[in-house]
């Protein structure tokens, strides 16, 4: 059951336009808390009374990484010690998500590590968006939730693209998000890209072969992330190569790292569509193949769930009823 004193969302550096565009949809204020001392250390103020309210914490844990992640802690651990009755970390985009398993010896599962960190910090619960792997809402003791950006992105896909859709994976670790994307779209079919990926380096991988037919067809990549853009251009060659017809791509976290712009503006893809879990760079905003689409509906609408005690499962999960015979 809800408190009787309602609810309060703080929010960091990180992504203050999400933060105070959810509130709004809340009718609410986003305080901000943090300022910073004369030798580099965040301190954090919270401006109002959070004794017996719930508080929900809006910091996606994105470039600086560090420095948005200690940032939330001292959040954390600032509403905790001011009685608050339940403390949600809402991090939108989590960092350290793909270090997420021992993939060689003598590393650590970093994942692992930021999550009971969060937990130990003061949460009482933890929200993301299309986190890297499934099984990290096990690495710790308290309830997390995890949203499919495919929430917000499929009103805009399904105004872009109808007949003959082919629905493709960059790898292999994405077809279940692929297949998901293909079943609520009606996509006539699937691709596969194959890639090896070289353990050794960060963001390095070598596109190999793929599986299906996209000759003459629109072809939609999904992805959880762009990144440097390395594994999404690649894949755009391939497929292009292979003969589709037009190439667009569907990532819910957009950090255009490094060389990503450059290796975007040469690949063959004609529209880019990300969210706004993570700030983006103006150059981003201004490019004519990006089209973004806001996550603040999805997160408003789930803290009003997580406040009320309604179920997020019915509500915010797309599902696909009909089979391709019925949608023909």
């Amino acid at each position: 059951m809800p408190s009787n004193n309602g609810f309060v969302i703080l929010t960091g550096t990180a992504n203050v336009k999400l933060a105070k565009d959810i509130a709004k949809i809340l009718g609410k204020n986003a305080d901000e808390t943090v300022t910073v001392f004369a030798d580099g250390e965040k301190r954090i103020i919270i401006p109002e009374n959070l004794r017996k309210r719930d508080v929900f914490i809006i910091q996606p844990t994105c470039p600086p990484v560090d420095a948005n992640i200690m940032e939330l802690f001292l959040m954390l651990d600032a509403a905790k010690r001011s009685s608050a009755a339940e403390v949600s970390a809402v991090i939108p985009y989590f960092g350290y998500s793909r270090q997420d398993r021992k993939d060689r010896p003598r590393v650590p599962i970093s994942a692992s590590i930021i999550a009971r960190l969060i937990e130990f910090a003061g949460a009482d619960r933890i929200l993301t968006i299309d986190i890297h792997s499934e099984q990290e809402p096990g690495f710790v003791e308290i309830p997390w939730d995890n949203l499919y950006g495919s929430y917000s992105f499929l009103p805009e896909l399904k105004k872009h693209f109808s007949n003959g859709l082919v629905v493709a994976s960059p790898d292999k670790g994405g077809v279940p998000k692929a297949a998901f994307y293909s079943e609520l779209l009606g996509a006539e079919g699937m691709a596969i890209v194959f890639k090896e990926r070289d353990v050794q380096k960060m963001n390095v991988s070598k596109t190999l072969d793929m599986i299906g037919n996209v000759t003459g067809n629109d072809v939609l990549i999904v992805d959880d992330m762009i990144d440097t853009a390395g594994t999404i251009c690649d894949a755009a060659e391939l497929i292009k190569e292979r003969g589709a017809s037009s190439i667009s791509v569907a990532a819910t976290h957009g950090l255009f790292s490094g060389p990503a712009l450059e290796r975007i503006k040469e690949a063959p893809i004609d529209k880019i569509f990300i969210t706004d879990t993570v700030p983006l760079k103006e150059e981003i905003l201004k490019d004519p193949k990006v089209i973004v689409v806001s996550v603040a509906p999805l997160l408003a609408e789930a803290i009003e769930c997580i406040y009320k005690g309604d179920s997020m499962s019915e509500k915010l999960i797309p599902k696909a009823h009909q089979t391709h015979e019925e949608r023909n």
